[in-house]
C-alpha cells in the first residue's frame, strides 16, 4: 500500500515518534510509506526521524494557526500527493484540517484517518463534528481512556475508533548485559541497586514525588541510589528538592543520556511515576521491552495494560509512601526483579512492538482501502 503520514510538529514529540515509529516498522513490512512534516524541521524533527529509519520524507508549510496563502498551497499539494495514496494518516489538528479539505478537492476521495496521542478531550462543537463524523474514516486513539472520550462525546461511532497502545521498537529496546562504565556515570556504585526514571524533567512526570521517595528509602536503611535520565524546565526544581532532602550523592541528574536503550540496560528497577497521564506512555513500552522491572503509576495507559505484581509494580500517582513501599520490595528481591522484567518483555513481544502496532494498523488500513475502492467502482 501507499500511505502518507502527516505530522505537524515543530519539535519531537510523542507524536513524531509514534508516525515515525509507525512509518519505519510499515516499510519494513513491504508498504511504501511517506512521512510529510513541517518545513524548517530538519533538525528538530526530519534528522531524528530518519535516525529511527525513515526512509521517506517530504515537507509542507503546515504553519500554526490559519494561514490562508500557505493553507492553500498545502491543500493543493495534498490533493496531487491523494492521486497516489491508498491511505492518509494524520497526527494533529493542523494535518487533520487540511488533509480534511484536500479530500474533498482531489479527482478521487482517500481514506482518512486520525491518531490522538494526548488525553485532553476534543470539543464537539460543529466544526469538529462535520470533521470526524463526515471527513474522518477511522479515528486511532493510544489508550482506551482516550477512545472512550470520543465515543461519550459521540463525535464518532463506536465501530469507527479502536485503541492501539504501544509501538516500541523491540530490536533497539531488548533485555542486555548493562555497561559497567555508563552505569558508574549514571551513578551506580559499591553495587548498590540503580533504580531509574527516563523523562523529560517537568511537573506533571513525578520526579519530586520519587526524590520523595528516595529519603524514605535512605531512612529505611535501604541501599540504593537514583538516576534521573533527562532534561527541562524542572531542572532546578528537581535539584532543590534533592538537597532539601540531603540526597546529593544519593540522587543522580544524568541529563541527556544518547544511547537511552544502554542507559535502560543499567538500571535495576526502572520508574514511571507521572502525576497524571501523559498519553501514549512511550517509556513505559521501552522498559518492558527492555525488560526492566517497572514501578508505575496508576495513569493513563497504565492500568490498561498492566497487572499488579505480574508485569509490574503497580503504586496510586503522587503516593510517596506507596512508591517506597514497591521499591523497597523490588530492591530486596532479585527474583521478583527477574520475574518482572521477563513478564514485560513477553508482553512487549506478544501485544505493543512496533511490529505489532504496525500489523493491526496494516489491516484497518487494508479494510479502509477496500471500502473506498468499492465506493467507487459503485459510483
Amino acid at each position: 500500500m501507499n500511505v502518507l503520514q502527516l505530522v505537524s510538529c515543530r519539535g519531537w514529540s510523542s507524536d513524531a515518534y509514534w508516525a515515525a515509529r509507525v512509518t519505519q516498522e510499515l516499510e519494513r513490512r513491504g508498504h511504501a510509506v511517506t512521512l510529510g512534516c513541517r518545513a524548517g524541521t530538519e533538525h528538530s524533527v526530519i534528522d531524528r526521524a530518519r535516525r529511527e529509519g525513515v526512509s521517506r520524507v517530504t515537507t509542507f508549510h503546515f504553519t500554526g494557526g490559519l494561514k490562508p496563502r500557505s493553507d492553500a498551497a498545502d491543500v493543493r499539494d495534498l490533493a496531487r500527493a491523494l492521486a497516489a495514496t491508498d491511505v492518509v494518516h494524520v497526527h494533529r489538528g493542523k494535518e487533520h484540517w487540511l488533509a480534511a479539505v484536500a479530500n474533498r478537492i482531489a479527482r478521487a476521495r482517500r481514506p482518512l484517518v486520525r491518531t490522538r496521542h494526548i488525553v485532553q478531550a476534543v470539543r464537539p462543537h460543529a466544526g469538529n463534528r462535520w470533521l470526524y463524523r463526515h471527513a474522518t474514516d477511522l479515528v486511532v486513539t493510544v489508550s482506551e481512556a482516550i477512545r472512550r472520550q470520543y465515543v461519550a462525546a459521540k463525535l464518532v461511532p463506536p465501530a469507527r475508533v479502536v485503541a492501539l497502545p504501544g509501538g516500541a521498537d523491540a530490536e533497539a529496546f531488548h533485555p542486555r548485559a548493562a555497561d559497567p562504565a555508563l552505569r558508574s556515570r549514571l551513578g551506580a556504585e559499591d553495587g548498590a541497586p540503580l533504580i531509574g526514571m527516563v523523562a523529560g524533567l517537568r511537573v506533571m512526570k513525578g520526579h519530586t514525588v520519587a526524590v520523595d521517595a528516595a529519603a524514605k528509602l535512605r531512612a529505611r536503611g535501604v541501599d540504593a541510589h537514583v538516576v534521573f535520565i533527562g532534561q527541562g524546565r524542572w531542572e532546578e526544581r528537581v535539584r532543590r528538592a534533592v538537597k532539601e532532602r540531603d540526597l546529593d550523592g544519593r540522587v543522580t541528574l544524568a541529563g541527556f543520556v544518547p544511547d537511552v536503550p544502554a542507559a535502560m540496560a543499567t538500571l535495576d528497577v526502572a520508574l514511571y511515576v507521572p502525576l497524571e497521564s501523559d498519553g501514549m506512555s512511550r517509556v513505559v513500552f521501552e522498559y518492558l521491552a527492555a525488560g526492566r522491572p517497572l514501578v508505575a503509576a496508576r495513569t493513563g495507559v497504565v492500568p490498561e495494560i498492566l497487572r499488579d505484581g505480574e508485569e509490574a509494580l503497580l503504586v496510586p500517582a503522587g503516593d510517596a509512601d506507596a512508591l517506597a513501599g514497591a521499591l523497597e520490595r523490588l530492591v530486596a528481591d532479585p527474583a521478583l526483579r527477574a520475574r518482572l522484567g521477563a513478564a514485560g518483555r513477553r508482553l512487549v513481544e506478544a501485544e505493543f512492538s512496533g511490529a505489532r502496532v504496525a500489523a493491526r494498523l496494516e489491516e484497518l488500513y487494508a479494510k479502509l482501502a477496500e471500502d473506498s475502492a468499492a465506493r467507487r467502482s459503485s459510483a
